[in-house]
């Protein structure tokens, strides 16, 4: 599992803070990684970032993502992630 992200080796949680204000028209969705996603299936799956909160425990992430339930086919999953499951996508 890498924690620290991709090439620039900060973590998504670092990354997406800013010192100014997101211009209203720059869409705060990102493409991520998602490890250890529902269906336990031990790949990491493909989501979609779309917000970030402070939780008990840490960062979390608002992901939305497919992953196989129930042996019954795909379906999307919208969760709340912890930052260190999640890398750049």
């Amino acid at each position: 599992m890498n924690k620290r992200g991709g090439a620039g080796g900060i973590p998504m949680s670092e990354r997406v803070r800013r010192t100014q204000p997101r211009p209203v028209d720059d869409c705060p969705a990102r493409h991520c990684w998602v490890s250890d996603a529902a269906d336990r299936a031990g790949t990491k799956r493909p989501g979609l970032l779309l917000e970030w909160r402070q939780g008990r425990s840490g960062w979390e992430g608002r992901v939305v993502y497919a992953a196989m339930l129930r042996g019954e086919g795909w379906a999307s999953v919208e969760e709340w992630v912890p930052a260190g499951l999640l890398t750049e996508g």
